[in-house]
């Protein structure tokens, strides 16, 4: 009974997106039929996938999803992530992701303007329909299996991780959330919208920009713990099918604050939408088409990646065409006037320019291998030598525009006044040139050139974004930053974290691959790692070999550290379990790989010192913050009397005044 539910209530959801995108996007817009559709079609499909949870709760193995991706000794959290733990459920999760952005969207438009509303509501629903028909008809969860097997296949132990039951729903989160500034710019260039548009649509980049990078950091992190490599990031197309929408969103939330106060950028703002809408379905299809070989790739069936690839282009050259007929809606009333060299739009557009050139970089490392193989020319393997070598050029010149850009004003400002403003930043950098290179040497036994750069970058970012906002706290008192001040700080110092966690892992990682027997030693960093033995033991569905180590660290009392080998009832797939000594200052990580030799209980072991590790996931995590800071704006959440278009293109700022993030509009 739950999968003939189920399916109804598929199809329901598809007919109600297929009325929600005509009720909204023909000439005559009829506004309680799109709210009443759209009301349906969420209903719909939240429905089907609280049933297909319940299904797998129930282990009823008579739906063919569920007897491929659960089994009776499953735990009941991971029998829940199952439900997105293959390929049809995964859909059904991104079209649950897109039926609750639509839901946000209609409570966050309808009270601002009713016309705009429904609009972007026909075009949500337009993507709705697409993705809620391909479910339907090419990947449908709810497909019976008979007669029923008495047990199932399993989830993919690689699957069973509280990390992995939580990375799925962020990520589609943020993927999924960039249909909403593609949607308000499609309706903006369908119907035309009120000046204050942009303003209203940051808040969801900036919600988007948050899940997609929480998203991003969980999974790097339970790739680090999980899979016994040690690594947090391998440049895998999956990995960046991701990280090009987040790049995408980063340059469109920061672009869209020049848009909202000047009228600039009004072309760019748009690209950048549907730019990150499309590279969002591109991601889907690389992992859910079946064209790569990986632990989230499940499709097989070559009519889904045709499918996919039918939307993709749909979406792609439906929106630039739409764009090319009727760009002129998307200009502010009146045309602003040209920055110059030296301005905040100046740099912002350079920032920009860097952050699509890095995605463009990304691109053409992940899909040019793939080409490659689908002409038959030969296969071509594009990783972390070729991204380490074209990112690196591209994103440090982005640390100096953001360490610089915080103190330009709009339009134009004086050199001689910027210089002023920074000389902290310029002390600190003068300071950091002699200081790191010594405090590498002594600690590290050695100064990197490339590893200093990065550095000083990450310190320049850091003593500029903390000195700008201590001048606007003494001038302006806690009140002055507000939300979107507080985003900004908080985004800026999550970078800065980023880059030093990033250049110390690189820079000083040590790694080796050793074999041991109970009873030895070896020296790792500033520690001692002694080998004691090793157990079994029985897990709720798998039996694992646990290994059992003992960290001397200096003065510090010795301490235990267990890494396992399991093997999972249903797959027999071998999994390994990392032993991990974490500290803000450095990890020491060990895994068990495979036994050498049984009888003398001889192993081959990973084991690595990572200094600065957790910086890189900390970094992430204020980025994150920093972004749901800015959607917290009082101003981006409220109906502006004013209009973007009348703003002055060059706010007026008394000499030697503290420097806001944004002008009021």
């Amino acid at each position: 009974m739950i999968g003939e539910l189920g399916q109804l209530l598929l199809i329901v959801s598809v007919v109600a997106a297929a009325v929600q995108a005509w009720s909204g996007l023909a000439p005559q817009a009829r506004p309680r039929l799109v709210l009443l559709a759209a009301l349906w079609q969420i209903v719909g499909v939240l429905g089907a996938i609280v049933l297909l949870a319940l299904a797998f709760v129930n282990y009823d193995f008579s739906l063919q999803y569920v007897a491929q991706n659960s089994h009776t000794t499953l735990p009941v959290i991971y029998r829940i992530a199952a439900v997105w733990g293959g390929h049809e459920g995964s859909m059904l999760l991104w079209l649950a992701a897109l039926a609750l952005w639509s839901l946000a969207a209609l409570r966050g438009l309808r009270r601002r303007d009713e016309n705009f509303a429904v609009t972007t509501l026909g075009v949500l629903g337009l993507v709705s329909l697409g993705v809620g028909a391909f479910v339907l008809f090419t990947s449908n969860p709810f497909e019976r299996l008979l007669p029923a097997p008495a047990e199932g296949l399993s989830l993919n132990p690689l699957l069973q991780d509280p990390g992995m039951a939580a990375h799925p729903p962020l990520l589609y989160l943020g993927y999924v959330g960039t249909a909403v500034p593609f949607a308000m710019t499609l309706a903006a260039l369908w119907r035309g919208a009120p000046a204050e548009w942009v303003r209203w649509v940051r808040p969801y980049t900036a919600v988007a920009l948050m899940f997609l990078s929480l998203g991003i950091a969980l999974g790097s992190w339970w790739a680090y713990y999980e899979l016994g490599w040690g690594g947090w990031w391998f440049w895998d197309p999956v990995e960046n099918a991701s990280f090009m929408p987040w790049l995408a969103l980063a340059a469109l939330l920061h672009v869209q604050v020049a848009r909202d106060l000047n009228g600039r950028f009004a072309y760019w703002t748009a690209a950048l939408a549907i730019g990150a809408f499309v590279l969002s379905l591109l991601g889907t299809f690389l992992v859910r088409s079946g064209v790569l070989v990986s632990v989230h790739a499940f499709a097989s069936d070559p009519r889904r990646g045709v499918v996919m690839l039918l939307l993709i282009a749909l979406a792609l050259l439906g929106s630039v065409a739409l764009m090319a007929a009727r760009g002129q809606r998307l200009l502010p009333a009146r045309a602003p006037r040209a920055p110059a060299l030296l301005s905040r739009d100046t740099a912002l557009a350079l920032n920009n320019l860097l952050l699509v050139v890095a995605c463009g970089c990304v691109l053409l490392g992940t899909l040019y291998p793939l080409l490659m193989d689908a002409l038959q020319l030969g296969k071509l393997s594009v990783g972390p030598p070729y991204f380490d070598a074209v990112m690196a050029p591209v994103l440090l010149p982005a640390l100096l525009l953001l360490m610089v850009s915080i103190w330009l004003r709009w339009g134009r400002d004086d050199g001689r006044a910027v210089l002023r403003r920074m000389a902290p930043t310029l002390v600190a950098l003068i300071v950091g040139v002699v200081a790191l290179p010594l405090w590498l040497s002594q600690a590290y036994g050695a100064a990197h050139p490339l590893v200093v750069v990065a550095l000083l970058g990450a310190l320049g970012v850091a003593v500029s974004t903390l000195h700008w906002a201590a001048q606007r706290l003494r001038d302006g008192g806690w009140g002055s930053l507000g939300a979107s001040g507080w985003g900004m700080v908080a985004a800026h110092l999550g970078v800065a974290m980023f880059v030093v966690g990033v250049a110390m892992v690189k820079g000083y990682g040590i790694e080796h691959d050793i074999s041991m027997t109970p009873g030895d030693t070896r020296p790792l960093g500033d520690c001692t790692l002694g080998f004691d033995g090793l157990s079994e033991r029985q897990g709720p569905n798998y039996q694992a070999q646990s290994g059992h180590f003992s960290l001397r660290c200096g003065a510090r009392k010795p301490l235990a550290l267990v890494s396992e080998k399991r093997s999972y009832v249903g797959s027999g797939m071998p999994m390994t379990e990392s032993a991990i000594d974490w500290g803000f200052w450095r990890d020491i990580y060990v895994a068990l790989s495979a036994p050498v030799d049984e009888k003398a209980k001889i192993w081959s072991m990973r084991v690595q010192y990572k200094p600065f590790i957790r910086w890189v996931w900390l970094g992430v995590l204020l980025m994150a913050v920093g972004a749901l800071s800015a959607s917290l704006a009082r101003r981006l959440r409220r109906a502006a009397a004013q209009t973007a278009s009348a703003v002055p293109a060059a706010p007026v700022v008394a000499p030697g005044a503290a420097l806001p993030l944004e002008s009021p509009a």
